[in-house]
C-alpha cells in the first residue's frame, strides 16, 4: 500500500494562479508531498496543476475531472498534457460530480452516471495506450479518435466515489478512490467496499489507493467562522448525490432538520440546523497539533493521501489570505 502522503489542495483562496509555482516550490520544501486540484466555479482542474508540475516534482493530480463537462477527446487531451507536464507524477482523477455542475451550470444530463464513469475510463485506457480508438458506449461514441502525443507512461486513473456502486467500480477498475465530505469515523465503511471490491474482481485490494480531501478550517472560533463552516454544509449536503451520502453514512436523522428546512425555502433555519456534532465530524479545527492529530486519524482508518483544503470565511481578502498562507506553514509535514 502506498505510504502516507500529505497534499494541498489547490488552487488555494486569495492566492493567484500566478503565484502558485513559487507557493508550491515552499510546499515542497515543508514536506507536503502532492498537489491535489479541485473543479467548482472557480479555475479548471487542469490549469494549477500545470504550473505547479514545472516548478515542482510534486505529485499531482486531479479531484476532480467531470466526465460530463469535457468531452471524451478533450478529457484525453488535458490528461495528456498534463502527463507531459509532469511524466510519472500525474494521477488522472475521475468522477460525476453532481446535477447542479452538471446540468445547471454545462447544460448536460446527469444521467448514468455509472455507466458514464466506466465508459470513460475504458476509452480513456485505451487513448492513453495510443490507440486508435472506436468506441461505442451507451453514454458516448467515439469514432477513431487518436492521441497524437501519447503519455510516455500509462496515466493511473482515480475514480470519486460515495456510495457503494461507484466505490465497487473503483475498487473493480481503478487505481485509486477519492473519498470526499466524510469523516474520520466514516473512511471504514467506505474503504471496505473498496477493498471486498477490488478482491472479488481479482486484483490485490491493496493496491487500491485511497485518498479523501479534508477540511480544514484555519479561522479562530467566532459567530463568523461558525456561519460560514453552517452555509458551507448546506451547500454541498443538500445536494441529492451528498444527501444520498450522507444518508448511506447513517445521518439521515441528524441531518433530517437541515434537509426540511433547506427543501421548504427556509435557508436561515437549514443553517441553524447543522447540529454541532456533523460540524465537528466534518470540518477539522483547533491549534495545528490537534488538526495534525484529526488527519492523522484519516490514516489511520485507511486514508493513504490526504488531501488538506484549507478554508477561511473572513471577509476581508487579506486577512483570508494570510490565514490560508500560515496554515499551509502551521500544517506542513516536516514540522511533525
Amino acid at each position: 500500500m502506498t505510504h502516507e502522503r500529505w497534499s494541498l489542495s489547490v488552487p488555494i483562496e486569495e492566492v493567484p494562479l500566478a503565484e502558485h509555482a513559487e507557493l508550491a516550490r515552499q510546499a515542497e520544501q515543508l514536506g507536503y508531498t502532492d498537489a491535489w486540484s479541485l473543479e467548482v466555479d472557480g479555475t479548471d482542474c487542469f490549469s494549477p496543476l500545470a504550473l505547479i508540475g514545472s516548478a515542482t516534482r510534486l505529485r499531482l493530480g486531479t479531484a476532480i475531472a467531470n466526465v460530463y463537462t469535457r468531452g471524451p477527446a478533450t478529457l484525453a487531451m488535458s490528461a495528456a498534457g498534463l502527463a507531459e507536464v509532469a511524466p510519472g507524477r500525474f494521477c488522472l482523477g475521475l468522477g460525476a460530480g453532481s446535477q447542479p455542475i452538471v446540468e445547471s451550470w454545462n447544460g448536460g444530463q446527469f444521467r448514468r452516471p455509472l455507466s458514464r464513469v466506466r465508459e470513460m475510463v475504458g476509452f480513456l485506457r485505451q487513448v492513453f495506450a495510443g490507440e486508435r480508438v472506436v468506441f461505442e458506449g451507451q453514454t458516448f461514441q467515439v469514432q477513431g479518435f487518436r492521441l497524437s502525443r501519447p503519455p510516455s507512461a500509462p496515466i493511473p486513473i482515480h475514480l470519486a466515489a460515495l456510495r457503494p456502486a461507484m466505490l465497487s467500480l473503483a475498487g473493480q477498475i481503478a487505481d485509486g478512490a477519492i473519498l470526499n465530505w466524510l469523516s474520520a469515523g466514516d473512511i471504514k465503511k467506505s474503504v471496505a467496499v473498496v477493498r471486498t471490491a477490488a478482491q472479488n474482481a481479482g486484483r490485490d485490494p491493496d493496491t487500491v489507493e485511497i485518498t479523501a480531501r479534508v477540511f480544514v478550517c484555519v479561522d479562530p472560533p467566532s459567530a463568523e467562522t461558525d456561519t460560514g463552516i453552517r452555509r458551507h454544509i448546506n451547500t454541498y449536503l443538500n445536494v441529492p448525490v451528498y444527501k444520498a451520502f450522507h444518508e448511506w453514512l447513517g445521518r439521515a436523522e441528524v441531518l433530517g432538520p437541515m434537509w426540511q428546512a433547506w427543501s421548504s425555502g427556509d435557508r436561515r433555519a437549514a443553517v441553524a440546523a447543522v447540529p454541532q456534532s456533523v460540524i465537528d465530524e466534518l470540518i477539522l479545527t483547533g491549534s495545528p497539533e490537534q488538526i495534525h492529530a484529526q488527519v492523522r486519524r484519516y490514516m489511520e482508518a485507511g486514508v493513504s493521501t490526504a488531501f488538506l483544503q484549507f478554508q477561511s470565511f473572513a471577509k476581508d481578502p487579506a486577512v483570508k489570505r494570510q490565514r490560508l498562507l500560515q496554515a499551509v506553514r502551521d500544517l506542513a509535514p516536516a514540522r511533525f
